[in-house]
């Protein structure tokens, strides 16, 4: 039959056309009704985002400024990712250059920004921030006069906006230029093409829309990877911004139709034509008791009891409640966006703990705490705070603000940090506590990693305990504090 299509085996032999069309499928790769053309693309990593990004990072930030459940939600992560700063410990067995350098470090992280505004370790929040509302953040390191400050160096940070996605050409060089990035012929980075001024406010500027290449070793790109080959960010919210904004649309709706229902506090009904002026049977003048559109409006005062003429009737206003289905199906959607925002659980999320326990509690803190242990090491540090604890040494070499002895034949010596976090909340410090009290005691744990994870520094933890103990030794004080007198 023309036009028929027959479909054989190896053999030769005819499918049947229902066989055919499941044999060596999964049954989420079938199509039909129940699944149609849905899931088909087949974009790369940067063609899924090119014309998605700036969309993605306006609403994202439409969302943080206006919806009170994301903006708590982007506080708790970062507060959990940063804390108060993850601050670096040589690894230094020089104890007067470890003290020197730790010096150093501190006296430079109160000048470290460009803009003035945070020390360095606030920069951790902002860019962390931005990076989780955005998707990405650059930094660009922005070298000082000798002299002006510990060492010459402060650190901008600037949102992704400045880095023009739409921007695909080649370079004067032959570099391919990729959504404002500029590759070798080997596929490494070698500089940003950014707008001098945020395009956002180009009306401000004097110079809007003008771009200028920065070399790479002087931008930090921060994102988190999704996809192998992925040159930008996508905000965070990506994949809950359209069940954020369905739930607040019905949130609105049933806050207008309360509102709505609120408002009537009864009808009164009379017999056609036999009470022409209803406010005066309560009293009030009806030239005052009249709305827009005419009709007869009213207001009783508490203690009122008039006497109503046969006939007439009040009925009190009656709206139906929202039902029984109403918080549960709102939680349900806020544990969705909860899981697609972060990692976040539904209690740090909302803020609701009316049905949570120890036990869930406990569990749910745990598998967030090592998410947010991944950014912090795979992101956070690697991709901000090491490059620029690099640099920084650099440039304190030669500025000659601190003499390393062997710095130009060994820098991995001096760039082996610590990062240290200040840990996380304790579900119950009492009962975590004791257990890791029991970890140190069984050998499990040593007490340099347990300091380490309280984000600080257990020789600094040291020479606090036994200055204290000088001095309460030297002022005849006893204390049951005092490790010396813990029982064995």
């Amino acid at each position: 039959m023309a036009g028929f299509l027959k479909i054989v085996d190896q053999h030769g032999r005819r499918i049947p056309m229902r066989a055919a069309s499941y044999q060596g499928h999964f049954e989420g790769a079938t199509f039909g009704r129940r699944f149609g053309n849905w899931g088909l693309s087949s974009a790369g990593p940067d063609a899924s985002m090119f014309n998605s990004l700036g969309t993605l990072r306006a609403r994202s930030r439409e969302l943080v400024r206006n919806e009170p459940l994301i903006t708590g939600g982007l506080d708790t992560l970062v507060a959990y990712i940063v804390g108060s700063g993850i601050n670096p410990r040589w690894e230094l067995e020089d104890a007067e250059i470890k003290r020197s350098l730790q010096q150093l470090w501190a006296d430079w992280t109160m000048e470290a920004d460009h803009d003035g505004v945070a020390d360095f370790y606030g920069l951790q929040s902002l860019a962390t921030r931005c990076m989780v509302e955005s998707g990405e953040v650059l930094i660009r390191f922005i070298p000082q006069k000798p002299g002006t400050m510990p060492v010459p160096l402060k650190i901008q940070v600037l949102e992704p906006d400045h880095l023009d996605e739409a921007y695909n050409t080649q370079a004067p060089n032959g570099n391919e230029i990729r959504m404002g990035i500029e590759f070798s012929p080997e596929g490494r980075r070698v500089a940003y093409h950014m707008y001098r001024e945020h395009p956002g406010e180009s009306y401000l500027s004097s110079t809007p829309g003008e771009k200028i290449r920065v070399p790479a070793s002087e931008v930090l790109h921060i994102y988190r990877p999704l996809r192998p080959g992925q040159k930008r960010g996508r905000p965070w919210l990506s994949s809950v911004i359209a069940i954020i904004r369905e739930l607040n649309q019905y949130l609105d709706a049933e806050q207008v139709r309360k509102k709505a229902a609120a408002m009537f506090g009864g009808f009164i009904t009379a017999p056609a034509g036999e009470v022409d002026n209803i406010p005066s049977v309560f009293g009030q003048d009806s030239t005052d008791t009249t709305d827009d559109m005419g009709a007869q409006i009213m207001a009783l005062e508490p203690g009122t009891f008039p006497a109503l003429p046969p006939g007439m009737d009040v009925k009190f206003s009656e709206p139906a409640d929202v039902g029984n289905s109403y918080a549960p199906f709102v939680k349900h959607q806020e544990r969705r966006i909860a899981r697609g925002f972060g990692g976040l659980t539904y209690e740090k999320l909302s803020g609701d703990l009316s049905d949570s326990n120890y036990t869930s509690l406990r569990s749910g803190d745990k598998t967030f705490q090592r998410q947010c242990l991944q950014i912090i090491n795979h992101v956070v540090v690697y991709q901000m705070c090491a490059p620029v604890l690099r640099y920084w040494l650099n440039t304190a070499v030669l500025s000659r603000a601190i003499n390393l002895p062997g710095f130009r034949e060994n820098r991995q010596k001096y760039y082996r940090v610590k990062w240290c976090h200040e840990g996380f909340p304790m579900t119950d410090p009492l009962k975590d506590g004791q257990a890791e009290d029991n970890a140190i005691k069984a050998g499990r744990k040593s007490r340099s990693e347990s300091v380490a994870e309280r984000g600080r520094d257990v020789e600094a933890v040291d020479s606090e305990i036994a200055s204290d103990q000088d001095r309460a030794d030297g002022l005849g004080l006893k204390f049951d504090t005092d490790v010396r007198n813990a029982s064995k």
